[in-house]
């Protein structure tokens, strides 16, 4: 990149769990982000990073998951690439610092593929380094997993199915902490009905500050994975090869002390 930044890493860290499967078997995949922002340079030169971060991903043969001409040729562009066939996620975001001066900051996020964690296996157990545990119900997290979750249910219109096996609430304690993880389904839906469910659902969370991204998925229509940037709490809407709906919300404990009751 010219002018050459200074890169400040973050992470990598966990994100959650990933959605269960369509057989609604137990699932320890995880997912992983990396953040690098890209200091050192006048704040004038972040659209510049940002785009140059995207013609080199061109250049590696990555392919577009989605971007905004418009924004593209503004003072603030952001893309997102995807790797193929190993499907990670890169995002090229440029960050306002100074609108009136049109001055930003460049980050870029790399988000893996759901993997399994070096020495597990699709038939893991609750010794893992990854267990499932049933949570308090009076604890905060699983009270704030649950408010979300009851509002994703509100915004979907669509009703929720008989739980599955895999699905319910749980804790998750892995090597970057606690968190709660509430999953459910819809009952079967057509392609339309799914569409709007979702379009209804991306409305509401967009609204309240969510940031959203699409993912695509065997079942036609893409995926929605939504990030609250306060919270660090992950929503993922999966339509499934049933015709079910999968809704996923994975809450990170926070510190009781600090945290706001």
């Amino acid at each position: 990149m010219s002018p050459e930044p200074v890169p400040e890493r973050t992470g990598p860290e966990t994100i959650g769990p990933c959605i269960a499967r369509d057989d609604h078997g137990r699932d320890d995949r995880l997912q992983v982000t990396l953040f690098y922002k890209l200091t050192g340079v006048p704040g004038s030169e972040a659209r510049n990073l940002v785009l140059q971060a995207r013609d080199a991903w061109l250049k590696q043969g990555y392919k577009y998951n989605s971007s905004n001409k418009e924004d593209l040729s503004g003072p603030y562009p952001w893309v997102s690439m995807r790797t193929e066939p190993d499907d990670f996620w890169m995002e090229g975001i440029t960050g306002v610092l100074d609108r009136a001066k049109g001055e930003g900051i460049a980050t870029l996020k790399v988000r893996s593929p759901c993997f399994l964690p070096q020495g597990k296996s699709s038939t893991a157990t609750t010794t893992d380094s990854v267990a499932m545990e049933v949570p308090q119900a009076d604890d905060p997290t699983t009270r704030r997993a649950l408010a979300h979750s009851s509002r994703i249910y509100d915004a979907l219109q669509v009703g929720s199915a008989p739980t599955q096996p895999g699905e319910g609430l749980g804790t998750v304690r892995d090597e970057s902490g606690a968190s709660v993880h509430h999953t459910w389904s819809t009952p079967r839906l057509s392609e339309a009905e799914t569409v709007r469910a979702l379009a209804r659902a991306q409305d509401s969370l967009r609204r309240t500050g969510w940031t959203v991204r699409h993912v695509p998925t065997g079942a036609g229509v893409p995926a929605v994975v939504a990030l609250h940037p306060g919270e660090g709490t992950v929503v993922q809407l999966a339509p499934s090869t049933s015709g079910a709906l999968r809704v996923a919300v994975t809450a990170p404990a926070f510190d009781p002390a600090t945290e706001d009751v």
